[in-house]
């Protein structure tokens, strides 16, 4: 491997950074950047560090293990576009704002294909030469609709799913092939405003910010670990329309910024909850 990102994290104990500095040092790796985070609740430890150089993987990740505590999670991955399957309905805003991402390479990502149970993003998704797969849902229960989604997800091998206001819910059976692969955007802070309708909901409350929340998919509907969120004020002479479009806006920004992050490997997955490594 020429450069690459290395991910650990283990329980703590004196003089982790000294030891995994020096097996990397050993294999004469230049460190472009490197974060480290103790987890004080439950003594654990998190770093993620950035090298330019050749190193021999199977040597490498052998001397780590010899070095760190036996549960040790270590992950060495190269900086690399990931392959993704985009899921959609109705709603474009997120959909477009990564096409468009996509086309002038801000993404990180190669988008494999768009797959939708509704047919209304079809030209868009076409206008940027990405393969559009039309699954309706219409008169089948939630295990065959999985079922002819998860043979298309298969012909591309993605690395990940990610969710741009795909309103079905998923089953535990679905999200179980894809364990931290797939990410979902919110369009709240969660826990918040649920069901349908929530900017009007939000507007009949009178809320004074609106915002947005990615996180992975888990069993738990909109409970899995939370990647990115942001805010944005509103005020009582906003229409349930003008915060709709408002949120949207933060919907995509808060999706992009999150999608970034796991994309570069800064992400850790402990506890449903993450820690952010930049």
């Amino acid at each position: 491997m020429d450069a690459g990102i290395l991910l650990i994290h283990c329980p703590d104990r004196p003089g982790l950074i000294y030891a995994i500095t020096q097996v990397i040092y050993r294999h004469q790796l230049n460190i472009l950047g490197n974060g480290e985070f103790v987890e004080r609740t439950y003594n654990h430890f998190f770093m993620r560090t950035e090298f330019s150089g050749v190193v021999e993987e199977t040597i490498f990740l052998q001397q780590l293990r010899e070095i760190l505590p036996s549960d040790a999670f270590i992950k060495l991955t190269a900086r690399s576009k990931r392959d993704i399957v985009i899921l959609a309905t109705k709603e474009h805003h997120c959909l477009s704002d990564l096409l468009i991402r996509h086309t002038f390479q801000e993404l990180n990502a190669n988008i494999l294909c768009v797959i939708s149970n509704h047919q209304n993003l079809e030209d868009l998704t076409r206008k940027f030469d990405v393969p559009f797969h039309y699954i309706p849902a219409e008169g089948k229960d939630r295990a065959a609709h999985e079922a002819e989604v998860q043979e298309v997800i298969q012909q591309y091998n993605p690395e990940f799913l990610v969710l741009a206001k795909y309103m079905r819910i998923l089953s535990p059976a679905f999200i179980g092939n894809f364990i931290h692969r797939i990410i979902n955007i919110h369009h709240s802070f969660l826990p918040a405003f649920v069901g349908a309708n929530p900017y009007q909901q939000a507007y009949d409350r009178g809320v004074k910010i609106i915002g947005a929340t990615a996180h992975f998919v888990n069993d738990s509907l909109d409970e899995g670990p939370i990647i990115a969120q942001s805010v944005i004020p509103v005020a009582h002479s906003h229409s349930a329309w003008e915060m709709t479009q408002a949120g949207r806006d933060v919907e995509k920004i808060v999706l992009a910024r999150s999608l970034k992050l796991v994309f570069n490997d800064s992400v850790f997955v402990y506890r449903n909850k993450t820690i952010i490594l930049e």
